[in-house]
């Protein structure tokens, strides 16, 4: 009886131990399988644009843009390849820049020297910022983007450095020389399908050959002197024509003054005669005496008059000797008068 007993007790406590392995192994399977599925899930976060490229048995199935977590069938099955699109890289070129490599056609001593129009030569440092625009393009489309980019780079500023005159790329055609290379390579980025997207070329040093420097400093101080004079007499010009404009308008104001007082003189004038005018259709006679009279007066303002009626000419006239050598007094003048 006890033997069965024990025997009882044995069975048990192996079938626990049988059921708690059972468990345990199915928890280490449930934590491995959620393991394994965890695998699965990523996250893109929104600084720097990432994105991913999603990978199933190595091929390529899909692009993922947004922000947040995602999830695609667990390692092996997918995987996933992340790059950030915001990402801001650049390239330099001449003067020991980054894409300057010993023994590259076309470079001296570290400068880049480029052909212009009429067989001139100048030496170039510029610089190429660029980003990623298209993550499948950039990552599987060419073996090396950078590479790539270099190359392009400088075929499009060779290209249109070619066709501008020296002057220009020395001087005030910098900007368009720029503009230009930079819409040229991304047109060769696109038809290469690069993925990458130019943000700015600048052209950061623009020099003539060593040996003619000396000459081409002295054409630009030159330049420099002559746009500083032209600027010199536009700020004399622009002293001198408001001046010239108020004179002017002074001018006019009182030419137009003058010619109103004259208006208004003729005006009264003509109608001084008019008035005369009127008088006289009235009384021709009076009034062609007192104007008669008026104007000896006028005339003669020092002289004596003597007013002696019609008819009485072989009448002596008497002058009393007071009046003699005396100038006329006004009341005189008109007692005489009338």
């Amino acid at each position: 009886m006890a033997d069965e007993d024990f025997s009882t007790d044995e069975k048990v406590r192996r079938g626990v131990a049988r059921a708690l392995g059972n468990f345990l192994l199915l928890i280490v399977l449930i934590a491995l399988l959620g393991a394994w599925v965890f695998t699965g899930y990523y996250e893109l976060r929104q600084a720097g644009g990432e994105a991913a490229l999603v990978l199933r048995f190595g091929e390529f199935q899909r692009t993922e843009t947004q922000p947040g977590w995602h999830l695609h069938l667990p390692i092996p099955i997918e995987s996933h390849e992340k790059i950030r699109m915001e990402e801001l890289q650049s390239v330099e070129f001449g003067s020991g820049g980054a894409a300057a490599q010993p023994g590259e056609g076309g470079e001296v001593g570290g400068d880049l020297v480029v052909q212009t129009q009429a067989n001139n030569v100048v030496t170039l440092a510029f610089a190429v910022q660029y980003k990623r625009k298209d993550a499948y393009q950039a990552r599987y489309k060419v073996a090396d983007p950078e590479a790539t980019l270099r190359a392009a780079a400088q075929a499009a500023v060779r290209e249109v450095v070619g066709r501008t005159s020296i002057d220009d790329v020395l001087s005030e055609g910098r900007g368009r020389v720029q503009s230009e290379a930079k819409q040229l390579l991304e047109e060769i980025l696109d038809r290469y399908d690069a993925g990458l997207e130019i943000d700015r070329l600048l052209l950061q040093e623009v020099a003539p050959p060593r040996d003619v420097r000396d000459a081409f400093d002295d054409v630009i101080a030159a330049e420099q002197d002559g746009e500083r004079q032209v600027q010199e007499a536009e700020g004399y010009r622009n002293e001198v024509l408001p001046q010239a404009r108020a004179q002017a308008v002074e001018i006019v104001r009182s030419a137009e003054a003058y010619r109103d007082a004259k208006v208004a003189e003729a005006a009264g004038e003509a109608a001084r005669f008019s008035a005369i005018l009127t008088e006289y259709e009235r009384a021709p006679e009076v009034t062609r005496k007192r104007l008669y009279l008026e104007a000896m007066e006028d005339v003669l303002p020092k002289v004596q008059k003597l007013v002696i009626q019609p008819g009485t000419g072989a009448v002596l006239p008497y002058f009393p000797p007071s009046a003699v050598g005396a100038p006329p007094t006004p009341s005189a003048t008109r007692e005489g008068t009338r």
